[in-house]
């Protein structure tokens, strides 16, 4: 029989020996893997939205509540102190009396040095993150679901001593729910006005220096854009909103940080059509993208009402991907639109949504956008994907053409969009297999742009018929 070789710590060592090379081994592991971990919030209860403020349940010590959808906290002088390098937001929606998917945010107010409340119509917020409820059960499990954020780029915020000088840091919670469908269609709701619970954390790294040269500029926070409001778009019958802001000293790298998600307008509205989104800087188009996943299916698990998810069996991406922009259960993406250096002086950011449309006057795309630039050194790079440097390989062939055109592509789970110079969509089609023949019957210069879930390529080509 062969002889065990093996070595084992217990066979080799006295006891005190183990004993200290494993504290030092414990001591070394946390040091490594150190994170911090603050609770913001925690079980605190949403109420009717439109009902009046609710008192009954005190939040715990700390938090105030706004409103029956609004709860906030001010960050502790010893927990900016605790902020590292990296930045994950934790939020924990638990059911009660709600049973639809609604909108859910996390702000940061801006709140003057050492005011113990405020109004939160006076003071400046930026959005760090959206989500959406899926439709929950209170009486099923899972009863709740957790979202996660990657805002590496806040992390720098809170440690910026002039930010944090000026104004208090405040996180809000916000989740409008109403009980009424609840309260016939779920047991135990009948007469109950209690929505939603609610839990905020933050996860950080090893504590970082402070620091001096970030440059914070609120531009649009949780704005409805539509095209049938004076104040919702530049110009009524076209979705876009334009905002212009002053940069006061060079950047050295800035990036916009953008959130939409497209609601309301009721069956075939808004909500239930995917639209390109055109977000500009100067004028110049940074960013293209259609909202929604390539499928909901991972979320159907938290979608446990019967009326969850649209139906009770389940779809192909095809299928979701005709219609749904976002999932009940999941998060919104929150798009970084990197810049690099910045002059400064006068700057513009404009969205448009130019085939938008609101059935009867109703439904919005809320949008927020900030701009977080640096006077020195460079923005933090984790987190948040960039779609505008997704690049996906394909071929478009031949090119220029006579209006008849061959696509060769990776993957058939694609859509391809053609548009003008304009920016209208003159053709837009998901893929059926890896070869794609297409067909233009006008001449001109178009850009041939290609969804898939790795990201989002753009070709030229020129027709000369």
């Amino acid at each position: 029989m062969g002889q065990n070789n093996t070595f084992t710590m217990n066979d080799h060592l006295p006891d005190m020996q183990r004993i200290t090379i494993l504290l030092v081994l414990g001591l070394l592991l946390t040091k490594t893997s150190a994170q911090t971990t603050i609770t913001v919030m925690d079980g605190v209860v949403f109420h009717d939205g439109y009902a009046g403020l609710v008192t009954d349940v005190a939040p715990q010590p700390g938090v105030i509540k706004h409103r029956n959808d609004l709860f906030a906290r001010k960050l502790t002088t010893t927990e900016l102190a605790s902020i590292g390098t990296t930045l994950q937001l934790r939020v924990v929606i638990g059911a009660l009396c709600d049973n639809y998917d609604r909108i859910g945010n996390v702000h940061m107010a801006l709140v003057p040095a050492g005011a113990t409340t405020y109004d939160p119509a006076l003071v400046e917020h930026i959005e760090i993150a959206r989500f959406i409820t899926p439709f929950m059960n209170k009486n099923i499990q899972p009863d709740s679901v957790p979202y996660v954020f990657n805002v590496d780029n806040v992390a720098m915020l809170l440690k910026d001593t002039e930010l944090t000088t000026t104004y208090d840091i405040w996180i809000e919670l916000a989740v409008f729910g109403v009980p009424y469908a609840a309260n016939t269609q779920v047991a135990g709701c009948s007469g109950r006005n209690d929505v939603f619970t609610g839990k905020v954390t933050l996860q950080t790294n090893e504590p970082a220096p402070a620091q001096d040269t970030n440059l914070l500029l609120p531009l649009i926070f949780n704005s409805n854009m539509n095209n049938y409001q004076a104040g919702a778009t530049d110009t009524l019958g076209l979705t876009t909103r334009s905002v212009t802001f002053q940069v006061d000293n060079d950047l050295t790298d800035a990036a916009f940080f953008l959130i939409t998600s497209n609601h309301g307008a009721n069956q075939g509205g808004e909500e239930y059509n995917r639209r390109f989104h055109y977000a500009y800087h100067d004028d110049v188009l940074k960013l293209t993208y259609k909202p929604g996943r390539l499928t909901c299916e991972p979320f159907r698990m938290y979608n446990t009402q019967g009326n969850g998810i649209y139906g009770p069996s389940p779809r192909t991406p095809a299928q979701w991907q005709s219609f749904s922009n976002w999932c009940p259960g999941d998060v919104i993406d929150i798009r970084r639109i990197n810049l690099g250096p910045v002059t400064a002086g006068e700057h513009t950011f404009m969205i448009r949504v130019p085939t938008a449309v609101f059935l009867g006057g109703e439904g919005n795309i809320p949008v927020s956008v900030y701009l977080h630039g640096r006077t020195s050194g460079l923005l933090s790079t984790g987190g948040i994907d960039d779609e505008i440097a997704a690049e996906v390989p394909f071929a478009i062939h031949p090119n220029p053409t006579s209006g008849l055109f061959t696509i060769e592509l990776p993957t058939e789970q694609a859509e391809i969009t053609v548009t003008n110079v304009l920016g209208e969509i003159v053709l837009q089609q998901n893929a059926t297999n890896s070869t794609m023949n297409l067909q233009l019957d006008r001449s001109g210069s178009y850009l041939v742009r290609l969804i898939t879930e790795q990201g989002i390529t753009t070709r030229k080509l020129v027709v000369d018929r």
